[in-house]
């Protein structure tokens, strides 16, 4: 681990503001996390690559699918993108982006909280306006990541719709990726795409595309001073119930209030309910390329409910 010293210069060049201190706060997908106060007294955060860290420039597992737009790029890069992009409706909280560069991010420091009903529906809100900012694409003009995983942004072509890009740009990459590690066997992968050959039935109304945070499980929705703010996204063009279905996945709190006062201020399409299966297919298979077979179970559980929805 770089030395206090060494990361707070690291810091300082990054930010172009002295750091008075800076100490260590965890660790995740091949990152080093630090909170560290500069010299006129602002609290920080930093995400700094790790010289292990696959997902950098030069390694293969950096390289955007190919045929994306932005070539080469890093989860820092596409971070910093994303969390520009989500923050110029000023629908959601987005935390402050002070510096950054292909192997580090830095952010203005949240104090944790707790969500309440009440913040949960403004969050709800919130979310809605933002979904509603739209994009110019399915995709977006920089390479994505997912964690520490490739995210191919390339801009669909026009007509095409989202059920055929949501095939073939979020789940079956996934699903080839967890056949070749062998985290799923060919029946496996045989359901799946049962539900891809069925997408356009399974898919519902068309809508255009929205601006989505990409990644949005309970836990990249950090609660503080009164507001729900969006953190580490995979930020792209996208159907806005992919993001609901993300908050569905683990859990978010007060969820029920958080969806009523979405479908109050945007109302959904209906059957959304049934498409939450569908939707949650691709992070499964992500979680399943990261994290093994322990997520083999619930992502076919998800690919059977969306063939009987």
């Amino acid at each position: 681990m770089p030395s206090a010293p060494v990361v707070a210069a690291r810091l300082e060049a990054l930010t172009g503001t002295p750091v008075r201190d800076v100490r260590p706060a965890g660790a995740q997908h091949g990152t080093r996390h630090y909170r560290a106060t500069l010299a006129d007294g602002r609290e920080i955060f930093a995400k700094l690559a790790t010289p292990a860290n696959p997902a950098t420039p030069g390694n293969p597992e950096s390289r955007a699918t190919p045929g994306s737009v932005s070539g080469p790029s890093s989860p820092f890069s596409a971070e910093a993108h994303g969390l520009r992009w989500l923050a110029e409706p000023g629908a959601v909280a987005v935390p402050e982006l002070l510096g950054g560069d292909e192997r580090a991010v830095v952010l203005s420091w949240l104090p944790p909280g707790r969500a309440t009903a009440a913040t949960a529906a403004d969050f709800g809100r919130g979310l809605a306006r933002l979904h509603a900012a739209g994009a110019d694409c399915f995709g977006a003009p920089w390479a994505g990541f997912i964690a520490s995983l490739p995210l191919d942004n390339t801009p669909w072509p026009a007509g095409q719709g989202w059920p055929l890009w949501y095939a073939e740009r979020r789940v079956r990459p996934y699903l080839r990726r967890a056949a070749g590690q062998g985290t799923l066997g060919p029946g496996d992968v045989a359901l799946v795409e049962q539900v891809l050959a069925r997408i356009g039935e399974l898919a519902g109304p068309d809508e255009p595309p929205s601006r989505i945070h990409g990644d949005c499980w309970s836990g990249n929705v950090l609660w503080s001073a009164g507001r729900g703010w969006l953190i580490d996204p995979a930020a792209h063009g996208g159907h806005r119930e992919t993001d609901l279905a993300m908050l569905d996945l683990f859990g978010a709190p007060h969820l029920a209030a958080l969806l009523s006062s979405y479908d109050d201020e945007a109302p959904l399409a209906p059957g959304w309910r049934a498409r939450v299966p569908l939707h949650q297919l691709h992070p499964l298979l992500v979680h399943v390329c990261l994290f093994g077979a322990g997520y083999r179970g619930q992502t076919l559980a998800a690919a059977r409910a969306a063939l009987a929805a």
